[in-house]
């Protein structure tokens, strides 16, 4: 048996390049007791994009509203969340005068092409298990018809 696969294999180097970088970021940051700007970078984006991850997969909790609500609802939170972010560090770091803009394009973007994606994939697998319900459906009533004629 293959644990690594065609279907999976994409993922498994992404998720083994992640903690590598996780774990250099942390090993610098203890070894090296410098925390740079580049660590922080780097931090924040995986911070950003398992909290993207986790909203996205939470659309099924959202069913019984229209699909375009569930979609502004997601972005709010999240883009919300990064502008709290960038606020918070203000404290800490003076920000650039376009900082709030900088970021608000920095994670538009990458979120707007990511929620295509993924609702595009969604739509896919949907109509797939329909379509694997509707011929469920048609086998069963061709059997009911071939019992009821014997």
């Amino acid at each position: 048996m293959k644990i690594i696969n065609r279907q999976n294999f994409f993922p498994v180097v992404c998720v083994v390049f992640t903690v590598l970088v996780l774990l250099k970021i942390l090993l610098e940051a203890i070894v090296q007791k410098v925390f740079g700007g580049y660590q922080e970078n780097l931090l924040l984006m995986f911070f950003l994009s398992f909290l993207t991850v986790f909203i996205l997969s939470q659309h099924y909790r959202l069913q019984n509203f229209p699909l375009l609500v569930v979609i502004l609802l997601q972005y709010f939170l999240l883009i919300g969340t990064v502008m709290l972010l960038i606020w918070v560090s203000s404290f800490f770091e003076p920000l650039h005068e376009n900082g709030y803009r900088d970021m608000f394009l920095s994670f538009t973007i990458p979120y707007v092409i990511g929620a295509v994606v993924y609702y595009v994939s969604l739509f896919y697998e949907i109509r797939r298990a329909n379509q694997a319900l509707k011929n469920i459906r048609r086998y069963k009533s061709e059997n009911e018809k071939s019992d009821e004629n014997r």
